[in-house]
């Protein structure tokens, strides 16, 4: 059945919500920065999300010891692809389409950070030996060439209350820091930060 209020233009959504929020665009980034690396350096889980040649989109799961993916440079990361069902859904679709995004997460942490670029498979023994873990190599490694970056706000995952009671680890960079990185400095960080729990609990409704 044909829904009357199908929203079908970019001229109606826009109404729908309005004008973003200039920090939000502000903070797109086209590499990583020391926020973004110290984040990557943390996270042990991250969504992989892939589209195949065929249109179809998959989001799969990742994840192992903090930091199991690589930095390679301030345009590359490197993601280890370890042992699973072999049913290669993300690597196939790599195979038909490069264009691939991260989403990673921290415990405890409301934001998270987003990733996308164009991927590669590579089978080269070196680079899988140095990802090895428990004397297993991984088959493949995903090399990212990034060429995008941006921090994703809390309040996703403050609805959710996904981490319940789970502290918020010490040292995992803040959305001031990112912003302030992200304007190269020409922010204050901190009075971002302090009014943050105020602004984001106004606003998750």
């Amino acid at each position: 059945m044909r829904d009357a209020h199908a929203v079908t233009s970019l001229a109606q959504l826009e109404a729908l919500y309005g004008a973003a929020v200039p920090a939000s665009l502000q903070k797109v980034r086209r590499d990583l920065d020391v926020p973004s690396r110290d984040f990557i350096a943390r996270s042990p889980f991250c969504v992989l999300s892939t589209r195949g040649a065929d249109g179809r989109v998959n989001g799969t799961p990742r994840g192992d010891a903090p930091g199991f993916v690589s930095v390679l440079s301030g345009t590359e990361v490197a993601l280890p692809d370890r042992r699973g069902n072999n049913r290669l859904d993300a690597l196939r679709d790599i195979l038909g389409d490069p264009q691939v995004a991260l989403l990673f997460l921290i415990p405890g942490v409301g934001e998270t950070l987003r990733v996308s670029g164009r991927a590669t498979i590579s089978a080269d023994p070196a680079l899988c030996a140095a990802m090895a873990q428990q004397g297993r190599a991984p088959a493949t490694v995903l090399l990212v060439a990034v060429e995008e970056v941006f921090f994703q706000c809390a309040r996703a995952l403050m609805r959710s209350r996904i981490w319940g009671e789970t502290a918020r680890p010490a040292g995992v960079p803040t959305a001031g820091q990112f912003l302030a990185s992200a304007m190269q400095g020409a922010f204050d960080a901190e009075a971002y930060d302090a009014a943050a729990p105020g602004r984001l609990a106004a606003g998750l409704y």
